[in-house]
């Protein structure tokens, strides 16, 4: 269903044959396009992405921090997903967190996984030596970037924290922000990415970085300990899979959530084709209260699988698709009892089904393909704002706070305990037709990145947008009871329909990264081109080759 009448796209859709890097730093993407150049393959340009990003991204993702990823190899003509989400400590205990220690301070970090994912990636399937995907990462750590505008913002925002802990002097000068254009360097973190690229993963988790990691544990009575980060393994998986129309859409399995992106796609393809309607109020709304159903699933069913595999083959099953279709009313909006799990949730909010009873802040995203049709797609984080803002001595590398998008309650499937995994909103998608690549689309946006992605991907697949405009589009995000926060760019007409159907919509900025930061390329076969598409609310670009 193609329509016309879309609002014109901020900037005009990347073009390569030869390869496409998306991600929130131009100079990110541009490392990632260099690797291309220099002979290398796809999974050695998503690691000069990502250490990349550590730099020019500080506040975002980096070696401290945790991620997802899924994993195109072309040759094989098969997808996996790669999960090195973490965990949390082994000395974990729910009796002794507070709401503060799970979101700052030595007691926040889950224990990093990242270069343990990055590298499983490039040593197994890159064509480089490890030393020449850090380059320029390496350079930028030591030689300075410029600060944006968006830069100064976020580190802005993050000032209180990081002046907690001495590390905040790696960002801040004198406890203050720089301006906009001034050069930041990070020499000790220039020397832990020389670190590892020298001498790889083991450097991390067993060598002098992890000797600090451990140290600065002890200094500031933090959790992680040698054993938790000598346990530390990326591990490969099958994707979680369904079927929408014409197409096969994947992400990563639990302990992801992103089989609430899958559910919400199922149930609105349970609505005739002539239903799907761009910016109309009917779609619209059935789009929000689809939403809601589906993280009410996820609240309920989402977690570590230790406690208990999530019941994706019902939860995304046709039957069970028409059944909560058969739940939306178009007259009224449903109560959300929140993006967590809520003890004291409403009286009247959404509760999941008893399926055995039922029968029938801070992230990053970016992908890279390169002319033989492999593709990597990454969503990494730190959590919040440089993430716990502790950076152990000596490394430069803060450590995520991860940790807080745990639950502390009894009762929920996501209680922080020892070694758990996270019910973890990081869910990277790739999107194929009759077999073959056909997109990749993934943002940041904590629990919005659910639904983000979600119409991100209707712009894609119904609305036949380009990668730039399903990026471009206004989002919208249900955050609990009736509020939906909404781009002030959606219709007058359409926000006022919204609030007569019972929708308390919250106004965002015409252009709010609290709804994402989406990245995406998208495979042409019948021109043999990508199109690469990158998020103007906040640095991202993309770059073909």
């Amino acid at each position: 269903m193609k329509y016309t009448n879309y609002p014109p796209s901020t900037r005009p859709t990347a073009m390569g044959f030869n390869g496409m890097a998306a991600s929130a730093h131009p100079y990110a993407s541009m490392a990632g396009i260099n690797i291309l150049k220099k002979g290398g393959n796809a999974f050695d340009a998503i690691v000069a992405i990502a250490s990349t990003l550590n730099v020019v991204e500080p506040f975002m993702s980096g070696m401290g921090g945790v991620g997802v990823a899924l994993v195109y190899n072309s040759k094989e003509k098969k997808l996996r997903s790669l999960n090195f989400s973490g965990s949390a400590p082994k000395l974990a205990d729910p009796e002794k967190y507070t709401e503060e220690a799970k979101n700052i301070g030595p007691w926040a970090p889950l224990v990093p996984g990242n270069v343990a994912g990055w590298l499983e990636i490039q040593e197994t399937l890159g064509n480089l030596e490890r030393k020449e995907v850090f380059e320029e990462a390496i350079n930028y750590a030591k030689n300075g970037f410029p600060m944006t505008h968006f830069h100064y913002t976020m580190f802005g925002n993050s000032v209180d924290r990081l002046n907690k802990f001495p590390s905040g002097e790696i960002i801040l000068n004198s406890g203050k922000v720089s301006p906009p254009g001034s050069r930041i360097k990070m020499p000790e973190l220039a020397n832990s990415l020389q670190l590892v690229a020298n001498k790889g993963a083991d450097e991390f988790y067993r060598g002098s970085i992890a000797k600090k990691i451990v140290d600065s544990m002890k200094l500031y009575g933090g959790l992680i300990n040698e054993e938790d980060l000598d346990a530390v393994k990326a591990e490969w998986t099958d994707p979680l899979t369904v079927k929408y129309k014409d197409f096969e859409v994947s992400t990563v399995p639990p302990n992801s959530s992103g089989f609430q992106i899958l559910e919400t796609l199922k149930i609105l393809e349970t609505l005739p084709p002539e239903k799907i309607k761009f910016q109309d109020s009917d779609f619209v709304h059935t789009f929000i209260e689809t939403a809601k159903l589906a993280a009410t699933d996820r609240i309920a069913y989402g977690g570590d699988q230790s406690l208990g595999l999530t019941p994706t083959d019902k939860l995304l099953s046709s039957d069970y698709a028409n059944y909560q279709s058969s739940r939306i009313s178009l007259d009224k909006a449903n109560l959300l009892a929140g993006e967590v799990f809520n003890p004291d949730a409403p009286q009247g909010s959404l509760t999941a089904v008893d399926l055995d009873a039922y029968d029938g802040g801070m992230t990053t995203h970016f992908s890279v393909a390169d002319k033989d049709g492999n593709v990597v797609s990454i969503t990494q984080t730190l959590g919040g704002g440089f993430g716990s803002a502790l950076a152990p001595e000596g490394t430069g590398i803060f450590l995520n706070n991860m940790g807080d998008w745990f639950d502390l309650h009894d009762g929920s499937r996501n209680q922080i305990g020892p070694n758990r995994k996270q019910d973890m909103c990081l869910s990277p998608t790739q999107t194929f037709k009759n077999g073959e690549f056909y997109a990749s689309v993934g943002t940041p946006g904590s629990w919005g990145i659910l639904q983000t992605t979600s119409q991100m991907l209707i712009n894609l697949l119904d609305f036949e947008m380009n990668m730039q405009q399903v990026i471009d589009s206004p989002r919208f995000k249900a955050i609990g009871g009736n509020r939906v926060e909404m781009e002030s760019r959606f219709p007058v007409s359409l926000i006022e329909n919204l609030k007569a159907r019972g929708h308390e919509i919250v106004n965002l900025p015409d252009w709010s990264p609290s709804v994402g930061g989406g990245h995406g390329i998208k495979f042409d076969k019948e021109t043999g081109s990508y199109q690469g598409g990158a998020d103007p609310r906040r640095d991202g670009y993309a770059f073909g080759n």
